[in-house]
């Protein structure tokens, strides 16, 4: 079989391919590029051809649907429970203007302000192709929240963490950021969704999160290495959102619920049921209002008490915070989640 020739790159790259099974060969200068890994094999800052905008035009157009703007602050509720809960106890309505193929958008109104809702956005690709729909639609500060598994040994789920960076062990996020070991969350927004979210009454952590696109593939000595590196949980989409965020000057935070330690123990995936559903809601809300201010760069406290849905009573955790795994002691404002023993898991 004659290789064919892919004629559509210029001839500076253009390469042979051969045929099915073959390995390629590198035998100039101009063969190079189909060697390199294309995962990182290409400029992060030349402009899309394919655009969020122009994918929602042709669905508009298919579904004969009207232009429309989302809410100015979003949640992707990677789980889909929270959304659940919210339309099942009536707080929620579908926006039937929401024009994207893949996804339906709920609004939801804690404290009065309109919030959009989207669930079911797993895996790094899903959530930034959503996201980058909603910002294209007038989002103006997005937040998301995933279940985790347990990386650090000192902690005990259930427990949250406000991702400050997270390693980059999946493939989407190289398609806006160039090559680095971690994506990391803009610092002083960080600082605001924190502030927000203090006194929570399950604990609240700021540190590291290993994003992954393999969670069957979490090996022991993936885990050891991960931990030594002082990485606290492990999801699906916070290296790749954090990315997008960056390359689109977009306010994004990233927040994960500590709930197992990788389906090692009985009462992994526990959530406390409807209780623990509102505290993440009430979370998420205040994530939500301290993100768009910080985006309008007005004060947190007011667009806080617009959006806050419902606070539960709550006191400092043992005693105020504690050294987060990973952080130097005496880390300001990180509410640290319990010490846990090391028979604890499994």
């Amino acid at each position: 079989m004659n290789p064919a020739v892919d004629r559509e790159r210029p001839p500076a790259v253009r390469r042979t391919i051969p045929a099915r099974g073959a390995p390629f060969a590198v035998t100039s200068e101009k063969d190079v590029i189909v060697s390199r890994v294309p995962i990182i094999d290409h400029d992060t800052a030349e402009p899309p051809v394919f655009t969020p905008g122009n994918l929602l035009d042709g669905a508009r157009r298919q579904k004969g649907l009207p232009e429309g703007r989302v809410p100015a602050g979003c949640l992707l509720d990677m789980d889909g429970e929270l959304v659940e809960r919210l339309v099942g106890s009536g707080r929620a309505t579908l926006d039937a203007a929401w024009a994207c193929f893949h996804t339906k958008l709920y609004r939801w109104q804690p404290g009065g302000a309109e919030v959009g809702v989207i669930g079911g956005t797993v895996g790094a690709p899903f959530a930034v192709l959503v996201a980058e729909e909603l910002f294209a639609s007038g989002c103006e500060a997005l937040v998301s929240i995933s279940s985790a598994g347990l990386v650090a040994t000192d902690a005990l789920p259930p427990f949250f963490v406000i991702i400050e960076r997270a390693l980059r062990d999946e493939g989407t996020s190289y398609h806006y950021l160039p090559a680095v070991r971690y994506t990391e969350a803009e610092p002083a927004l960080t600082d605001s969704v924190a502030r927000a979210l203090s006194g929570a009454q399950t604990p609240v952590i700021r540190g590291a999160s290993w994003t992954t696109d393999a969670p069957f593939r979490e090996s022991a000595s993936l885990i050891a290495a991960r931990r030594e590196e002082g990485v606290l949980s492990v999801e699906m989409e916070a290296a790749a959102l954090l990315a997008m965020g960056q390359a689109l000057r977009k306010p994004v935070t990233c927040l994960a619920h500590v709930t197992n330690a990788m389906a090692t123990r009985p009462d992994d995936f526990e959530k406390g049921g409807h209780e623990g559903q509102e505290e993440a809601l009430d979370l998420c809300a205040r994530a939500l209002a301290a993100a768009l201010a910080h985006a309008r760069g007005g004060q947190v406290a007011g667009a806080e008490g617009a959006l806050s849905a419902r606070r539960p009573a709550v006191a400092p955790v043992n005693g105020g915070p504690r050294h987060c795994p990973g952080r130097p002691p005496g880390s300001e404002g990180r509410a640290q989640a319990p010490p846990r023993s090391s028979s604890a898991r499994g």
